[in-house]
């Protein structure tokens, strides 16, 4: 299986570079799993398709300001930090750049409340640094940190929440889980009023989730993992909706990760809190989930090849292309696509 199979040509100008004003006034496109008709809506209409039963599944992780901009402090050369997991103790896995300028024992000053120290230097921009500091990590990184945008978005961020979900809870991520970000807190609601149960669970974004794909082969492309864990009331929840054949929906490929790790690896919903470098391509067979609410993602991308797994390659190119001709907005703050299927 080849990752040219998954490319596919998007004009510039369809790269959303900011939020709307109003969260849920993106468009909808709706395909059918089965059938392959689509349909074109608004994302409000999500509504129609959801019902009584129905368990809707949100990722409550929280983007931290993870990008860090600052010098060496021998040098005073600039280097810059994406904190990408925590791996306990003050240390952190992170990309660097420029990444040939760090070495093992380099310490890079941001501001004058924290200090990295590199303690490992790996590959493809990778170092484990551990922060120095006193105080509280999160509310330096609240005045020294930046949101860490995606590189295909060149607009400044005017609202900072607007690349964080409205249920966003739990901190710890290094992107936003995007499909998330067209709901608004009044949607949600109306949505609990239909008789749709919603739960969470908790997938911290990093490189594993928008890490390129740079070899041909797909099945040569390694994952780094991610943390995540699943309460036991989301267990119940989801469980039980199993076995009264109830539809599970996914918002957005991290969820999707969450629950297809579990269920895949116990063969059930269980209370979990650990890693997962699952990867997701077609051949793979769902076993958690039903239906999926996503965005438009990059060409080439292991999240172009998850939803290709879940619907069809042919299918999603097929949504894709129609997408392009329709000027659909792609990427974190685009449109969104729902993939659904009836049980």
């Amino acid at each position: 299986m080849s990752t040219e199979d998954f490319d596919y040509e998007l004009p510039e100008r369809l790269i959303a570079q900011t939020p709307l004003k109003m969260r849920s006034a993106s468009k909808l496109l709706v395909l059918d799993k089965d059938t392959g008709v689509i349909e074109h809506k608004v994302f409000t209409d999500i509504k129609s398709y959801l019902k009584k039963g129905d368990v809707l599944v949100l990722n409550n992780t929280k983007v931290i300001p993870a990008r860090l901009i600052g010098e060496k402090i021998d040098t005073r050369a600039v280097i810059e930090l994406l904190l990408l997991k925590d791996l306990g103790d003050n240390t952190w896995e992170c990309l660097s750049k420029p990444f040939k300028r760090l070495h093992v024992g380099t310490k890079i000053k941001f501001g004058d409340s924290l200090i990295a120290e590199v303690m490992e230097k790996k590959e493809d921009g990778m170092v484990t640094v551990k922060l120095i500091y006193d105080g509280i990590l999160m509310e330096i990184l609240e005045q020294l940190g930046q949101m860490p945008l995606p590189p295909y978005i060149h607009e400044q961020l005017k609202e900072k929440d607007r690349y964080q979900t409205v249920y966003a809870k739990v901190l710890g991520s290094s992107a936003a889980p995007t499909a998330g970000l067209h709901f608004t807190k009044e949607l949600l609601d109306e949505i609990k009023k239909m008789g749709v149960i919603i739960t969470y669970v908790t997938l911290h974004v990093g490189l594993g989730t928008f890490r390129p794909v740079m070899v041909s082969n797909v099945k040569e492309h390694v994952m780094h993992s991610e943390y995540y864990e699943v309460s036991e009331e989301t267990t119940n929840i989801l469980n039980q909706a199993k076995k009264d054949e109830r539809r599970i929906i996914a918002v957005g490929t991290t969820s999707t990760r969450t629950l297809e790790s579990v269920m895949s690896k116990y063969h059930t919903f269980k209370a979990v809190k650990e890693n997962t470098n699952i990867f997701i391509y077609p051949g793979y067979k769902f076993q958690a989930i039903d239906c999926l609410i996503t965005n438009f993602h990059l060409p080439k991308s292991t999240l172009i090849m998850l939803v290709s797994a879940f619907a069809g390659k042919d299918k999603i190119m097929k949504a894709y292309n129609e997408a392009i001709k329709l000027e659909y907005r792609f990427f974190s703050f685009g449109d969104a696509m729902f993939i659904k299927c009836e049980k």
